[in-house]
């Protein structure tokens, strides 16, 4: 194993003590929140020497990049939707830094390209994605995206003569967007970062080729950063959503004849309940929503005399939470997942139950375009073994037909999964999928790589990874646990690892890690965790609370100081999930749990790689550069601590090939050199 060839930066310790609800937090590394002063730009220069020091000492690392580029640079579809008998897509060819939008007339027609964003000529960080389609089929837009970041510029190209129309809308978070029936115009809310009035949330309306000045103002709420405002597009009728972001998300709804000089009819106000409306052609209102249903129903949504919205039951509440649904021809597709197993049920528009989609067992699937104008359904699946494949089902002949396909080098026959089930803490059964080569699941003690997810109700089903595939071809074992968090048994399932109850998700992931090592599986020097975003706080929480259990973490653009992650950005909008310490009881909580509150001094820790880069606007990089420094000052093992960081590095997965081939070949190099795995 190769050793560090210098010891890891010195970071000042400069403490900030806050008193919180009568209890002093001491903060050692506050000065790295500042990510533009020099010393940071300093520091993080010096992490980055510190970093290569390693990596490029480890054997075998030009053997692995070739095999990462073998599994990932192949040709690739995703965001695809369909308008009239028009499919408009991204694609990726194998040598492409980015992929470029096409459209394809037909599902066999030939792939015709709209735009390369290597033809702007701004580098291999710029990255185009298709959003939405005129009626007409005739104009496009499309977000402009640069490196990582969460906001992008909007532009629309005419199809006809492929001109990019003067009518863009400059850098921001374009929270909703509907072209007019006559596709000559279109309404927007649109939050631009040089806005004189940031907070300020109205929808206007634009006619193409007029000056933005002269837009009109449809419809405004009021200046609060804890607010959305959202349009959804109807052919008769748009709908204005508002969130207002609070302990509680609480909803409004109006609606708006298109072209009116009315004000929006307030339909919702302030509902305490989830709501997101569909408005069909036919001028009818569907919903999802948990009212009286945690599980989530679909509902007909009528207006009363009284103008009071009445719900009428389409898809009522079942055992299990929906996942998502979609409208095509006069069907309604909704997607569940049961015991952690992909579902797809069909019902007709008045609520009866028609049939159920035909899915390969093992599978996951998405719905990811339907129109109610057209009669078909598009869907991805994948599995395990199944890299993302694309197809298109007609309710009318019950025929699935595959779209796009994504060919991977990959042996699937020699792998295969089963699922076991542990006890966690308090008793509760949880099951974890286990994949591997068949002889590696036919037991023994094996190098193990583990993730969950546990939060947001995000259910933890099978997919394809290269990260995996890479390290189980390498004799790895690949752990997923179903820990509470998700929803895969239901609501209960989310709300009993929620806010103020975050550790039993921790703790599910302690224990799937202890049955994996009592059972002879694995054992601590052998597992490695992984995670990013909120599993990224997953793996810092396990790795402060349980440093013993793991022989590696590699965690990414997490979330690790939780007393002050919703002063940044737009975190605070989480607040429902996490709590905040502004709550007396939240932070009591938070503090329990919170990884970089809970680094403690010389504890061994084990080797960790924590990713991270300046244009996260989700998670703040402020986490993992204190999170960095903290756990370098207290290690006391021989394992190496670093920090990955990269100033296009954001949450936004829109990195060039060659970036991206970098940035896994570094993360497998470090977990086969820290497992010992021949590469």
């Amino acid at each position: 194993m190769p050793k560090l060839m210098m010891a890891p930066p010195f970071s000042p310790i400069e403490p900030v003590t806050d008193v919180l609800h009568g209890i002093p937090v001491t903060d050692p590394y506050r000065w790295l929140e500042d990510q533009d002063a020099p010393r940071t730009r300093q520091w993080l220069s010096a992490q980055g020497e510190y970093a290569r020091s390693y990596l490029d000492s480890i054997p075998g690392r030009n053997r692995i990049r070739e095999r990462i580029r073998e599994l990932v640079d192949v040709e690739t579809y995703d965001s695809i939707q369909k308008v009239g008998q028009r499919y408009f897509f991204r694609k990726r060819q194998p040598g492409q830094e980015q992929p470029c939008i096409y459209f394809r007339d037909g599902a066999d027609g030939r792939d015709q390209l709209l735009i390369d964003p290597a033809a702007r000529g701004t580098g291999p960080y710029t990255a185009v994605k298709p959003l939405r389609v005129s009626p007409d089929g005739r104009l496009l837009l499309y977000e402009v995206k640069e490196g990582g970041e969460r906001t992008g510029t909007f532009e629309i190209l005419e199809l006809g003569t492929r001109a990019i129309l003067p009518d863009f809308l400059p850098r921001g978070y374009l929270r909703g967007f509907a072209f007019a029936p006559d596709s000559k115009s279109f309404y927007y809310v649109h939050e631009s970062l040089s806005a004189k009035r940031p907070q300020y949330r109205a929808a206007y309306h634009h006619v193409l080729g007029t000056s933005f000045g002269d837009d009109r103002e449809i419809f405004s709420t009021d200046e609060d950063p804890e607010l959305r405002l959202q349009i959804v597009p109807g052919t008769e009728h748009f709908g204005f959503l508002i969130l207002r972001f609070g302990d509680k998300t609480l909803t409004d709804f109006s609606l708006w004849p298109i072209g009116s000089e009315r004000d929006p009819e307030p339909i919702i106000r302030a509902a305490e309940y989830k709501f997101g409306p569909l408005l069909l052609p036919d001028s009818r209102i569907l919903a999802i929503t948990d009212r009286d249903a945690p599980n989530l129903r679909i509902v007909g949504v009528r207006l009363s005399r009284d103008h009071q919205p009445e719900f009428v039951d389409l898809v009522p509440e079942s055992d299990a939470v929906i996942q998502s649904w979609a409208v095509a021809g006069k069907q309604i597709f909704v997607s569940y997942v049961r015991g952690a197993k992909t579902e797809v049920e069909v019902f007709d528009l008045a609520g009866k139950r028609v049939g159920r989609l035909p899915l390969d067992a093992g599978s996951t699937v998405r719905l990811i375009g339907a129109s109610e104008d057209t009669d078909e359904l598009l869907f991805e699946q994948e599995s395990f073994t199944q890299p993302v494949q694309i197809y298109r089902y007609s309710p009318t002949n019950s025929k699935v037909t595959l779209w796009a396909d994504r060919l991977i080098p990959f042996d699937a026959q020699s792998f295969c999964h089963t699922q076991v089930w542990f006890t966690a803490k308090d008793g509760t059964r949880i099951p974890m999928y286990l994949f591997a080569r068949r002889d590696v699941l036919d037991g023994g003690s094996h190098p193990t790589i583990m993730t969950s997810y546990g939060g947001y109700g995000v259910s933890m089903t099978p997919q394809f990874s290269v990260f995996v595939a890479f390290l189980i071809e390498r004799g790895c074992l690949f752990a997923l646990p179903n820990i509470r968090g998700g929803s895969e048994f239901g609501f209960q399932w989310h709300e009993a690892a929620k806010r103020r109850h975050r550790q039993v998700a921790f703790d599910d992931f302690i224990s799937a890690a202890e049955w994996l090592t009592e059972s002879g599986r694995t054992e601590p020097n052998k597992l490695a965790i992984f995670g990013g975003s909120n599993s990224g706080l997953l793996v810092g929480a396990v790795l402060t609370q349980r440093p013993d259990l793991f022989r590696a973490a590699l965690c990414m653009v997490p979330m690790l100081d939780m007393l002050r992650y919703h002063l940044f950005d737009n975190a605070h909008v989480w607040k429902e999930e996490f709590g905040t310490a502004d709550d007396p009881e939240d932070f009591t909580a938070l503090l329990r749990y919170s990884p970089y509150q809970n680094v403690r001094d010389a504890i061994a820790y084990p080797a960790t790689m924590i990713v991270s880069g300046d244009s996260d606007q989700n998670c703040n990089p402020f986490h993992a550069r204190k999170m960095t420094a903290r756990l370098q000052a207290a290690n006391i093992s021989e394992s190496p601590i670093f920090l990955d960081y990269s100033r296009r590095r954001g949450h936004s997965p829109v990195l060039p090939l060659s970036e991206r081939l970098d940035a896994l070949s570094d993360r497998m190099a470090f977990l086969c050199d820290q497992l010992r795995l021949t590469v």
